[in-house]
């Protein structure tokens, strides 16, 4: 599948359709990540580990100012969204279709919070969801064009940790990977490898899962990140070549710039 083919199907679907496993063989989603991975991408750094009970890697403050720690509401969480201009070269849109999130349910309870992700929806629910898309624009007509779906996420006291303390105990217990259900009919994921997430936010856990779509592998790419009542959700995923995708540093360290 051409990478922006995939991006316009991704983009175009009315459900929200993260990884083009939960929309079926011709479903989309966003591009691989091509550069600005660096020594801070979770992409560029290899699995913390084969073994599946190996504890995550630690997280420590970022060096931006503490986080006001306010439940943002929709307008603020709009406000404080990525926009043109934020990051050099890169084109800022909403996800188109994101008024409808994806539908996918994990036959195994353990690895619901990562089914959620996907969805779009992590869970514990949050108060208000903005979702953009993160194009390179200098690399217009790539096959390989880094394309990262970004979303923004208010939770009420204590959810936000919540969301990452479940994804982390997830991504330990479905290492072996997971199946799912949904409207669109099922999917299997063959695994799901920690990674080392970058030290930012006020913590963050990254991690990819391995897709299949009519027998092709296709690496999907998270990074979590909290900052206050806030969590940030990155992905990326490679369709053209099954590389591990890169999320650009740049792009990361923007967005947490911009929130309260």
């Amino acid at each position: 599948m051409n990478t922006r083919t995939a991006v316009v199907a991704a983009t175009a679907t009315a459900a929200l359709c993260l990884a083009a496993v939960s929309c079926g063989p011709s479903g989309g989603g966003s591009s691989h990540g091509k550069d600005g991975g660096g020594p801070s991408s979770p992409s560029s750094a290899k699995p913390a580990g084969d073994d599946a009970s190996s504890p995550p890697p630690p997280t420590s403050p970022s060096t931006l100012p503490a986080s006001s720690g306010k439940v943002l509401t929709e307008a603020e969480l709009t406000e404080a969204a990525l926009a043109t201009g934020d990051v050099t070269d890169y084109e800022v849109t909403p996800l188109q279709g994101s008024q409808d999130t994806g539908t996918e349910r994990a036959e195994n309870q353990a690895c619901r919070p990562l089914a959620a992700v996907i969805d779009g929806a992590p869970e514990p629910a949050p108060t208000a969801t903005v979702f953009r898309t993160v194009v390179d624009g200098s690399e217009e007509g790539k096959d390989d064009q880094t394309v990262v779906t970004e979303i923004l996420t208010s939770h009420p006291k204590g959810g936000a940790q919540q969301v990452l303390r479940d994804v982390r105990d997830a991504v330990q217990a479905c290492a072996g990977g997971f199946r799912t259900s949904s409207d669109e009919g099922p999917s299997t994921y063959s695994k799901v490898d920690l990674l080392d997430a970058p030290r930012v936010g006020e913590e963050s856990i990254a991690y990819q899962v391995t897709g299949n779509i009519e027998g092709d592998k296709v690496p999907l790419v998270f990074q979590l990140v909290r900052r206050g009542s806030t969590v940030v959700t990155f992905y990326v995923a490679d369709f053209v070549d099954a590389t591990p995708p890169e999320l650009p540093a740049e792009v990361v360290t923007a967005q947490l710039a911009k929130l309260p």
